[in-house]
């Protein structure tokens, strides 16, 4: 019997969030240092687990996968539909951010099983993310 690979993919039609994880911030309380998330963030964290809780696999992935976003910023200024978006943020920063929901919308229970990903930004008429999620092969 063949082994069948589960592949998800769907695009998320928004206007991407361009905070990241990076952004937490830290007060003092008592001599120690606290950290939490400004609102701005916790909005983010809120927007990309709803969208994506829309389109939770039935089971959550238990083996390495590989993850293939498309991050599509709305077109601006003298920027085209495709171009590569070479500013801030960082595709690693908007990575954790996303990884992190998808965990919380069950997409698998850790992120450390992304073994393999590929990350792209992109100005782009229709702003919003493109996910493909595939189970990788056991060699």
């Amino acid at each position: 019997m063949a082994n069948t690979k589960m592949t998800l993919e769907f695009f998320m039609p928004m206007i991407p969030p361009t905070v990241t994880h990076q952004e937490h911030k830290v007060s003092v309380r008592n001599g120690k240092p606290v950290f939490y998330e400004p609102q701005e963030l916790k909005d983010a964290r809120s927007k990309l687990t709803a969208y994506l809780s829309k389109h939770s696999p039935k089971e959550p992935y238990n083996q390495a996968v590989r993850l293939i976003t498309k991050w599509c910023f709305p077109v601006s200024g003298k920027h085209t539909d495709g171009e590569y978006r070479v500013t801030k943020p960082d595709t690693d920063n908007l990575q954790k951010l996303l990884k992190d929901c998808m965990s919380a919308a069950n997409f698998w229970k850790d992120d450390a099983i992304v073994a393999s990903e590929i990350t792209e930004k992109f100005w782009a008429k229709i702003p919003g993310i493109y996910i493909r999620v595939e189970e990788c092969e056991n060699k």
